[in-house]
């Protein structure tokens, strides 16, 4: 569906959402949104103090929604980390090392995006595809190209999806082919300021540029500069990668005689709501840092597992107090929703608590106390990612914008199923984020929009 005018609508439906890492909030609710997409109002039908204001909030919408009781409203899914180019390898190569992975199957493919008729293909593929699997907002690495790219921010704004969207810059000699990079630091700059204007000039309040360094590896020091002065001029966001495997941790530390996140900083590029990818290797000492400047981590648990040489400590890191969300990292992640990429955070989690290798005692197996619930990988999937962006998302309440996804838990063609003398709330949120599928996600809506 393309994304149409905004109505004022009233929704009555079960909501079920994470406040905070701890609780598990479910409630019948009537829910009233405005034209603006901002929810103006959610009612609790369980107070009879509210009975006049549900009457009328029915009576004065557009139009009224009434979800079936097996149906449960929820807050859309936000994705800090998407390489949209990537889409039609996802799948493929993940036995590969990261740098062969990149020259044999990501840059190759990435350069195909001076098409636009071939990059305007995948990029409608892949936006529907990410709502149908409930992702209302997404953090999209473009190609090099500044057209492409921008045809990538306005077919999210057709479809409805609330986006940001990068220019990728790129123009280190030794960390890129000649074939597929910026050509002087010059251009990397200037095309990236191109990219913010023609973005801006879409004039769709869901989408918005994102300054885009691909890693430290890929860019001179006078593209970082550059980019970090942009960042400053400009009050765009930032994104891109961080110490996500040993060698990248190390290659920095032999370039800078710093950590990645250490040198992102002196560049300008560590910003308020500045995304880092993975930064499985980030120490204490760069989390702290991140912290001060404000910026936030996009969690992939499962291309993590591929490339990054290790287990982000998740539990430990937000108990520190640093901003996180999850990513699916398409296509070193080759799943495209994000709840399967919660189970994969817990599963994960357990895999650093317990440790993998029998052989040793288990004492010196595992590195205690770093498991996650499913309820803290919700969050980061929802309130955390919208906290990472500073957006009014990821929560059903009052004064936010309404993103949100409802799943039907009877639909009966997968997996998930509810029993009424057994789940309690928190036990049905399990269920969803570990068995729903697409075919159960049944609406999306993006600021107040059904796509």
């Amino acid at each position: 569906m393309i994304y149409a005018g905004n109505r004022r609508i009233a929704v009555a439906c079960r909501i079920l959402q994470t406040p905070t890492r701890e609780r598990v909030v479910g409630f019948r609710s009537v829910l009233v949104v405005g034209e603006s997409g901002r929810i103006e109002a959610v009612l609790d039908q369980s107070d009879p103090a509210n009975e006049g204001a549900v009457q009328l909030a029915l009576t004065e919408a557009d139009e009224v929604i009434e979800l079936p009781e097996t149906t449960y409203l929820l807050p859309g899914l936000v994705d800090l980390h998407v390489h949209a180019p990537q889409w039609p390898q996802v799948g493929t190569g993940l036995d590969l090392p990261l740098e062969r992975w990149l020259f044999e199957y990501t840059f190759p493919l990435e350069a195909r995006y001076d098409n636009l008729e071939f990059a305007q293909h995948v990029w409608t593929d892949l936006v529907s595809t990410l709502l149908a699997h409930g992702t209302t907002t997404a953090v999209y690495y473009g190609s090099v190209h500044v057209d492409s790219t921008t045809s990538l921010a306005r077919t999210c704004a057709t479809l409805g999806q609330r986006a940001l969207v990068g220019r990728v810059a790129m123009d280190h000699p030794e960390g890129t082919p000649d074939w597929y990079r910026d050509e002087s630091a010059s251009v990397a700059v200037a095309s990236s300021q191109q990219s913010i204007e023609a973005i801006t000039a879409i004039g769709s309040r869901l989408v918005a540029p994102v300054i885009t360094p691909r890693f430290t590896p890929a860019c001179t020091d006078a593209t970082l500069a550059g980019l970090g002065e942009l960042a400053e001029a400009t009050g765009v966001h930032v994104q891109t990668h961080c110490s996500e495997s040993d060698w990248h941790h190390g290659y920095s530390i032999d370039r800078f005689g710093c950590s990645d996140t250490e040198a992102l900083e002196r560049f300008g590029l560590l910003r308020p709501h500045t995304v880092l990818a993975h930064s499985d290797h980030m120490s204490d000492g760069d989390a702290r840092r991140a912290v001060e400047r404000e910026a936030g981590v996009a969690h992939c648990p499962l291309s993590n597992a591929y490339f990054a040489n290790a287990v982000f400590p998740a539990r430990h890191f937000l108990e520190a107090g640093l901003r996180m969300g999850l990513g699916t990292d398409i296509a070193g992640g080759p799943r495209p929703g994000l709840l399967p990429q919660c189970g994969d955070a817990v599963a994960m989690s357990r895999l650093l608590e317990d440790g993998t290798d029998a052989r040793l005692p288990l004492a010196e197996r595992g590195r205690p106390d770093s498991r996650i619930t499913t309820v803290d990988a919700f969050w980061m999937a929802t309130v955390g990612g919208a906290e990472v962006l500073g957006l009014p998302i990821g929560l059903i309440e009052t004064g936010r914008q309404f993103d949100a996804i409802a799943v039907d838990t009877k639909r009966g063609l997968g997996a998930l199923r509810v029993w009424d003398d057994l789940d309690d709330d928190t036990r049905i949120l399990e269920k969803i984020v570990n068995l729903a599928s697409p075919s159960d996600i049944t609406h999306v809506w993006v600021d107040g929009k059904r796509v």
